[in-house]
């Protein structure tokens, strides 16, 4: 059986739909700068954007340089659609690729920015981002892995990471025990796998 070639035309139109068809992992990276542009936290989920340390910081003053004076929620910078909102002396960017749909980026946003605003008591300032780092990287985890999103519900969020608006801002017990629970729920899910196994072995 020969194979058959096609049409230029229409492969060239195959190749372009496949290229704009929105992705699974819609979320490029995540990162919160300062007033001054200063990194306190990001996460690339693509390795090939951006894959240095100096090629992400340059990126974001970038990005800084272009928003933190506009009154926009999006822009459109080095082939990427960036959404972006700021608090105080804070400024919170998504990044997706250049088709990708921006209120999905959005919606990720206020989850990042809702989450944390109820983690943080409504004071989403700098000083508290920094004594509460730690549940900060647990909310975006919880938003997005690996740049699939995951959660848009920020009290779903806010649930997960074993936090209680009543509580205290999460101590290292509370982040300790979360850890404690995804490992013992990991080793159920290969205990599970491992009894599957062995009474297949024994029929």
């Amino acid at each position: 059986m020969t194979a058959q070639s096609c049409p230029r035309q229409h492969c060239a139109t195959t190749m372009d739909s496949a290229a704009l068809e929105p992705s699974l992992y819609t979320v490029k990276a995540v990162f919160i700068l300062d007033n001054d542009g200063n990194r306190l936290l990001s996460k690339y989920y693509d390795p090939e954007l951006y894959p240095s340390m100096k090629e992400q910081k340059n990126f974001e003053n970038n990005v800084f340089n272009k928003t933190h004076k506009a009154d926009n929620e999006i822009a459109f910078l080095e082939g990427m659609t960036i959404v972006y909102k700021s608090s105080i002396d804070l400024f919170f960017y998504v990044v997706g690729s250049p088709q990708e749909n921006e209120l999905m980026l959005m919606a990720v946003l206020n989850c990042l920015f809702e989450s944390l605003s109820q983690m943080l008591r409504k004071n989403v300032e700098k000083r508290t981002l920094l004594d509460n780092m730690d549940g900060v990287f647990l909310v975006v985890d919880e938003i997005i892995d690996g740049g699939v999103i995951l959660e848009s519900d920020p009290q779903q969020v806010i649930e997960k990471v074993n936090y209680r608006a009543d509580d205290s801002p999460l101590s290292e017990q509370s982040v300790a025990q979360h850890i404690t629970e995804k490992l013992a729920l990991t080793s159920n899910v290969l205990q599970s796998a491992k009894e599957q196994i062995k009474w297949s072995i024994l029929k």
